[in-house]
């Protein structure tokens, strides 16, 4: 059982989750994503939706306990969480992958958004992927999952009363004047693409911190059409090798996906849309070949993010791989 416990400091919930403590770790000589061992995967996929066996919300958990108390409360932790797997192999990596095979999961992402949507207790559908051991992950087969929060996350909503904010203030959408920015500047930009532009942004608190923002007024991965959606495919697979090129070994990072939250007042559709926009986010955990850049003390505890190597020359490294592809 799960449930949402209320924090009024910072005004959001967090997710207890006793159940996700049994989660098996790292195994070395069965894995349950792949065909033959598995026993809840067919014999060969492609793309998988896989419900997580150890879901820190979901539509099944039980009514909390009301609390006699002045400041806290809980909340049923209602929601889903799921394994989108990308392959059957148990090697591959998104690169590695055609370019059919990635804008399946692509269309996954937008089936599983458009999915939960409906459902009114949803408040955002955050699609992510955690690559690496650096990162915590259990599971070495190519996966992702996606989370359908019954409330948004604080650093979500952090970015929609922000960019709400300049809108307001200045009647333009303050991902297009950071696009402009990084354009003329041109210093800390990756690739630019047709729909998307790839770019360090300037103030990136990792080194290889990475976005990938729409230049179009997209507020969710369900409005790009199928050329858009293609075009998203194949850049993700350019971005995953450009990362793996630049040390010449599997390159750990955090993707998330930043899209518009759903079913909530205080953030009409029609609104978001004016000043929110579709882009995804990179945290990569490596300074150098073989040092992790570690979220401490100030940056955790104070929220006091620091960057410990030069935006505009990380850029020029990650630049130079993702050319030579």
């Amino acid at each position: 059982m799960s449930e949402l416990r209320y924090n009024p400091l910072l005004d959001t919930y967090t997710i207890v989750a006793g159940n996700r403590q049994n989660r098996p770790n790292m195994p070395k000589d069965w894995c349950p994503f792949c065909p033959g061992i598995g026993k809840k995967v067919p014999d060969n996929y492609d793309v998988l939706v896989y419900p997580n066996d150890f879901p820190a919300l979901s539509f099944d958990n039980e009514d909390v306990e009301i609390l006699d108390s002045a400041v806290y409360y809980k909340k049923k932790a209602i929601g889903a969480c799921e394994v989108i797997l990308y392959s059957s192999n148990h090697t591959a990596n998104l690169y590695n992958l055609s370019d059919q095979n990635v804008l399946k999961l692509v269309k996954t992402w937008i089936d599983r958004f458009n999915y939960y949507k409906n459902f009114s207790e949803v408040k955002y559908i955050f699609s992510f992927e955690n690559r690496g051991k650096e990162v915590g992950v259990t599971m070495p087969h190519p996966h992702g999952q996606l989370y359908a929060y019954p409330f948004i996350p604080q650093k979500i909503e952090t970015e929609l009363f922000n960019a709400k904010k300049y809108f307001e203030q200045h009647q333009i959408n303050l991902f297009d004047v950071m696009l402009q920015e990084e354009l003329d500047f041109k210093q800390r930009v990756i690739v630019e693409t047709e729909t998307f532009v790839v770019y360090l942004p300037f103030f990136t608190d990792y080194p290889y911190g990475i976005f990938i923002t729409s230049k179009k007024d997209k507020l969710y991965i369900s409005d790009f059409d199928d050329k858009e959606q293609l075009e998203l495919a194949v850049l993700l697979k350019k971005v995953v090798r450009m990362f793996d090129n630049l040390f010449s070994k599997p390159f750990p990072f955090m993707m998330c996906i930043h899209q518009g939250v759903v079913n909530d007042e205080q953030y009409p559709e029609n609104e978001q849309r004016k000043y929110y926009r579709f882009h995804i986010e990179f945290y990569p955990p490596l300074r150098d070949e073989n040092t992790i850049k570690y979220y401490a003390s100030s940056e955790m505890g104070a929220w006091a993010a620091a960057n410990t190597k030069l935006v505009e020359m990380t850029a020029i490294e990650l630049r130079a791989t993702f050319q030579k592809g």
